[in-house]
C-alpha cells in the first residue's frame, strides 16, 4: 500500500494548480482504501507480483475518488470521512471538473498497463457505476422502492468496483475464467456487505466515528433497506412517518424514526443480510491456498460487517 500511495501522489500531478489542490485534499483524507487492497490480495493469493498491480490499485483509487467527488455534490454532502466535503470547501463546479480529471486520469494510467482484458474490466465497472448513480437518483424520495430494487443499485453503484477491483488481481496473475470469475464473486459479495452494512450505521451509528452526519441518507430522502423494512415491520402510524420523511427528505423526526427503525429490529435484519453477503465471499476464497494474503481477505469478510465507521 505504500507502493500504491506513491504512484498516487505521482499520478496526481498537474499543470493547474486547483486540481492538485482538490485532488490531495480529498484522497489525502484517507479511507480504507479496500478496493485497491483487493487488487493487491488478489495478485499475491495468486502469484503474481508484478509492478502493474500497484498501477491497478491506484487505478480503483482513483476511480472510486471521482464517484465521491459527483456523488458528493449530487448527495449536497457537507462531510465525508469526518472533515469538509471537497464541494463544500472549493464548490460544486470545481468538484465535479476535478472527478473528470480522475476519471481520465485513471483511463490514461489504464492504456499504459497495455492490457486489453483490464481496459474491458475497468471500462465495464465505470459504465456500470455511472448506471447506478442514475438508478439511485431515480429513486430518491421513493417510499415504494422495492429491496430488489434497492439492492441492484448496491450492485451497480458499490459492489461493481469491488467486483473490478478483485477480478483485476486474477487477470494479473492469468488466472482461468473460473478463478477470475469465483474472484469477482467475492468482491460483489464484499461488496454489498460493506454497503449494507454503511446504510445501518446511517441509524446505529456515531458522528465522530462515521466522518458524516447521522440521518444523511434521510435527509437526501434514500429509501435504504433499514427504512424498508422498518416500514415493513412498524405500525400503520409509524409507516406513514417513514413514508413522509422519505418523500420530503425530513430529519425534524430523526430520533423517533431512528427509535422505529431500531424497535423493529430493521437494523438487526440488515446486519444479517450483510452476514450472508459475508458469508457467500468468505465461500469464495476459502477453496485458496492458505497464504497470508487468502487471510486477510478472509478477514475482509469479517471487517466489513462488524465496523463502527
Amino acid at each position: 500500500m505504500q507502493r500504491v500511495d506513491a504512484v498516487i501522489r505521482e499520478r496526481l500531478s498537474s499543470r493547474v494548480a486547483l486540481i492538485d489542490q482538490i485532488s490531495h485534499y480529498i484522497v489525502g483524507a484517507g479511507g480504507k482504501r479496500i478496493r485497491p487492497r483487493l487488487v493487491l490480495l488478489f495478485s499475491q493469493a495468486l502469484g503474481f507480483e508484478g509492478p502493474e498491480r500497484h498501477e491497478l490499485a491506484a487505478i480503483v483509487e482513483f476511480i472510486h475518488t471521482a464517484t465521491l467527488l459527483h456523488d458528493d455534490v449530487v448527495d449536497e454532502s457537507s462531510l465525508r470521512r469526518g472533515r469538509a466535503t471537497a464541494n463544500a470547501v472549493f464548490g460544486n463546479a470545481a468538484s465535479v471538473l476535478v472527478g473528470d480529471f480522475l476519471y481520465s486520469r485513471a483511463f490514461q494510467m489504464m492504456v499504459s498497463v497495455g492490457s486489453m482484458r483490464v481496459l474491458q474490466v475497468l471500462a465495464d465497472a465505470t459504465n456500470v457505476i455511472a448506471e447506478g448513480e442514475v438508478l439511485q437518483l431515480m429513486n430518491m424520495n421513493d417510499p415504494d422502492l422495492t429491496v430488489e430494487d434497492y439492492l441492484r443499485v448496491i450492485r451497480f453503484k458499490t459492489a461493481k468496483l469491488f467486483e473490478a477491483s478483485a477480478r483485476l488481481g486474477a487477470v494479473l496473475a492469468g488466472s482461468p475464467p473460473d478463478i477470475e470469475e469465483r474472484c469477482a464473486d467475492y468482491g460483489r459479495s464484499l461488496g454489498t456487505a460493506f454497503q449494507l452494512v454503511d446504510d445501518l450505521l446511517d441509524y446505529e451509528g456515531d458522528a465522530k466515528e462515521l466522518g458524516k452526519n447521522i440521518g444523511d441518507d434521510l435527509r437526501e430522502g434514500k429509501p435504504t433497506l433499514p427504512l424498508l423494512i422498518a416500514m415493513e415491520r412498524g405500525s400503520e402510524s409509524e409507516r406513514q412517518l417513514i413514508r413522509g420523511a422519505i418523500e420530503h427528505g425530513e430529519v425534524q423526526r430523526l430520533p423517533d424514526i431512528v427509535d422505529i427503525v431500531r424497535r423493529t429490529g430493521a437494523l438487526d435484519a440488515t446486519r444479517e443480510a450483510a452476514l450472508r453477503e459475508a458469508e457467500l465471499a468468505r465461500r469464495c476464497v476459502e477453496p485458496m491456498q492458505p497464504s497470508q494474503a487468502r487471510s486477510a481477505l478472509l478477514e475482509l469478510c469479517v471487517r466489513a460487517v462488524h465496523r463502527s465507521s
